[in-house]
């Protein structure tokens, strides 16, 4: 089963700083009109968080602006959320998605920010 495999969420404190990974397989990755962040918070729906094209025009969530950053290194099919100033509503599970004919996704991995 295709799946596309996040890392590096933790435990940080308000105003750090985390980045996550998203490794995809080639295929999709070359594939893919679009790689994602979404994330979810307890009690909440899923949300997006950041997009990034193949042409690599990107959009953010009105909340993120000015403080996350998606990013993507095409040889080695990966995508990154850069993601400074954090703050405790930014706690969810994060997870990297991949839109081609339909929708990829990773497991999500959790970050969590205190106050």
């Amino acid at each position: 089963q295709v799946q596309l495999v996040e890392s590096g969420g933790g435990l940080v404190q308000a105003g750090g700083s985390l980045r996550l990974t998203c490794a995809a397989p080639g295929i999709i990755f070359s594939f893919a009109t679009t790689m994602g962040w979404y994330r979810q918070a307890p009690g909440k729906q899923r949300e997006l968080v950041a997009s990034i094209t193949t042409g690599g025009s990107t959009a953010y969530a009105d909340s993120v602006k000015g403080r996350f950053t998606i990013s993507k290194d095409n040889p080695s099919n990966t995508v990154y959320l850069q993601m400074n100033t954090l703050q405790p509503e930014d706690t969810a599970v994060y997870y990297c998605n991949a839109k081609l004919d339909v929708d990829y996704w990773g497991k999500g991995t959790l970050v969590t920010v205190s106050s």
